[in-house]
């Protein structure tokens, strides 16, 4: 009986120091797994937070394309209406001649050719009737163009032209004609003159850019 006792108090220890290590070792887990537990939700809502980051940049990035976009496209027509690009579309083609008439005895040759102020006032009607663009010999007009006689030559944009003149301008093929062959208009008093004048309505003119250099001496820009 004594030995039954020793026996069933030693079994009772064991079976009890098993449990509170079954105990101590759950509690270490559980610390261990909740440990680990707090640094993976750390993880996620630091990449939650660079995702929303990542996000907010690309939409940065994408209205800022759309700006720059946009910015390039009103350059571009900014330097179209600078006479700055080539261009085309439809319009007309005016070629001016001198008289191709005799000159007679005692007459002035001067009067059978054709001059600047010709070349300027087709310019001038063509610009009156909504041409955009317009060119002389290959010489873009923009608002800094000269045409102006030197001696026996004019110049446009400091280069010297000769005839054939040959005028395009891009715009409506019908007012841009109109504008011209009105009665009493250039068109009429350059034949009334004797010179040559040939008008044609295309359905695409090419007009190329100003390739000169723009000085300014006077202006600035205002701040």
């Amino acid at each position: 009986m004594l030995v039954c006792l020793v026996l069933g108090i030693m079994l009772a220890v064991q079976f009890r120091n098993t449990q509170n290590t079954d105990v101590n070792l759950r509690g270490a887990r559980t610390d261990e797994v909740y440990v680990r537990l707090m640094e993976v939700t750390e993880e996620r809502d630091a990449l939650a937070k660079e995702v929303l980051s990542l996000r907010e940049k690309m939409v940065n990035v994408s209205n800022n394309n759309d700006a720059n976009r946009e910015l390039q496209e009103e350059m571009q027509k900014a330097n179209m209406a600078a006479g700055l690009l080539p261009v085309h579309g439809q319009g007309i083609v005016v070629t001016l001649n001198d008289s191709a008439r005799t000159v007679q005895i005692g007459e002035d040759p001067n009067g059978l050719l054709v001059h600047d102020v010709d070349i300027l006032n087709v310019v001038s009607e063509l610009k009156a009737s909504g041409a955009e663009a317009i060119s002389v010999n290959e010489e873009r007009i923009i608002a800094m163009s000269e045409v102006r006689c030197a001696g026996t030559t004019i110049l446009v944009n400091t280069n010297k032209i000769a005839p054939p003149f040959i005028i395009k301008a891009i715009g409506d093929p019908q007012m841009l004609e109109s504008g011209l062959t009105i009665k009493g208009g250039v068109a009429q008093k350059l034949k009334d003159y004797g010179l040559q004048v040939q008008i044609q309505k295309m359905d695409d003119v090419e007009v190329p850019a100003y390739t000169g250099v723009i000085k300014t001496k006077f202006s600035q820009l205002k701040k």
